[in-house]
């Protein structure tokens, strides 16, 4: 087994450079162009930088070639950063095609979430960190503006860098206009109250580096082999875990949380952030009160599989990131500090 990486954390992007805007997974942008359109309109409104796409950004493609549009941006001296478009469900079958001396020689910041956490988790260990969370499709392109806990998580992971602390902005939806309704560009899905977050183990500051991602993605990553370091290479770290609108029940949470225990991955790290998990899809949407028996039953079987496996774990449970809007981009491999004592989350965009 090979030592822990040293994590590069690529130099930001300035206002007026491009970046790319790819597809790794599912290509949105093909199926619902108007959302695409209004996420670069947006990208360029808010950050200045110019986004470019590639072959594969509006085009369904093989895992070839969408791994050699992220290898050619990746080796373009011009592009600065690049960042996913959305999820999807078979990115794991791209990572075989991709070159590890290109991120390496000219590392830029990457920013995706769901199914991207295949890509993160192989930069991680190929020693360049990233930004969990920045779907230009969902975060950028729907709704009538941007949110603003994005808009400023999105402005220090490209630009500002500094540290910031993670708040809860007291409303939350799980999925927003069906992306082929004129309403998707103007107004926001459903949203609701959020409850407060929960705190558990003991109470300590914890900073530390993360690691972690979508939940059932990591289970992927972990039976494929492609964590290729040891547990303790999280050592002292901060898990990131947080569930697709799949809405795997609670029982699988725990099932892949204790898999995860069983391997030394919770063990080793000193705090775990759980993200909001959604309970509802276009299709299907229970009740308030059925969609808070989700949650908490989710959360309590988290909370239970990890204190089995590190009871000196400080644990916290709703952080809007993840699979859900308002979304805080998150540090992939940066610090993150998670403070039971104040009951407070700080990220460093460094």
């Amino acid at each position: 087994m090979e030592p822990s990486p040293q994590l590069v954390h690529p130099p930001k992007p300035r206002q007026g450079d491009r970046v790319a805007v790819v597809s790794p997974s599912f290509a949105a942008p093909a199926h619902y162009p108007a959302v695409h359109e209004q996420a670069m309109a947006r990208l360029r409104m808010l950050t200045g930088l110019e986004p470019v796409e590639y072959a594969t950004t509006r085009k369904d493609a093989s895992p070839q070639a969408r791994a050699a549009d992220l290898n050619a941006a990746f080796a373009d001296p011009d592009i600065r950063a690049v960042l996913a478009t959305v999820g999807g469900d078979d990115q794991i079958t791209v990572i075989p095609y991709l070159d590890a001396d290109l991120v390496r020689a000219d590392p830029k910041p990457f920013l995706g979430y769901s199914d991207n956490t295949n890509l993160l988790n192989w930069l991680w260990t190929n020693g360049v960190a990233g930004f969990y969370g920045g779907s230009t499709q969902v975060h950028l392109g729907t709704g009538p503006a941007i949110d603003p806990v994005h808009a400023a998580s999105l402005r220090a992971a490209l630009f500002s860098g500094g540290t910031l602390e993670l708040t809860e902005p007291g409303e939350s939806e799980d999925t927003g206009r069906p992306w082929d309704s004129p309403e998707a560009l103007t107004s926001y899905g459903v949203r609701e109250p959020t409850e407060p977050w929960t705190w558990h183990g003991p109470a300590r500051a914890v900073t530390g580096r993360t690691w972690g991602g979508c939940l059932e993605v990591l289970q992927w990553i972990l039976t494929a082999g492609r964590f290729p370091f040891p547990a303790t290479a999280l050592d002292g770290g901060v898990l990131l875990v947080e569930t697709s609108e799949e809405l795997p029940p609670a029982q699988e949470v725990g099932r892949i949380l204790r898999s995860m225990g069983e391997g030394g991955f919770l063990a080793a790290v000193d705090a775990v952030v759980v993200g909001r998990p959604p309970t509802s899809d276009l299709e299907r949407r229970p009740s308030a009160d059925e969609r808070r028996a989700l949650r908490e039953a989710q959360r309590a079987v988290a909370v239970a599989t990890i204190a089995t496996y590190n009871p000196e774990a400080v644990v916290v449970v709703g952080v809007p990131f993840g699979h859900t809007r308002p979304q805080w981009i998150l540090p992939y491999g940066g610090d993150v500090t998670v403070d039971g004592v104040q009951q407070r989350v700080f990220a460093s965009y460094a």
